[in-house]
């Protein structure tokens, strides 16, 4: 059976990201939003992958900054 190898691309920069034996090798931003009534994309599904970097960049744009918090543990 043939491993179908995993393919990442940042949807800003258009980079790949690195991928070692079908795992992600670095962080991303995935974002998914499935779009309902009331909106002009009704029952849309919406997917972007944004790279560390790319997502530095998006959060300096806001008015208001990311809510942030430290985990003391993963689980």
């Amino acid at each position: 059976m043939e491993k179908k190898k995993l393919r990442v691309v940042c949807n800003m920069c258009g980079r790949e990201l690195k991928t070692e034996n079908g795992l992600l090798m670095e962080d991303a931003f995935e974002a998914a939003k499935e779009w309902g009534y009331f909106s002009k994309k009704d029952l849309e599904l919406h997917k972007f992958t944004i790279c560390e970097a790319c997502y530095d960049r998006l959060i300096e744009t806001f008015l208001i900054p990311v809510e942030r918090q430290v985990k003391k543990e993963v689980m």
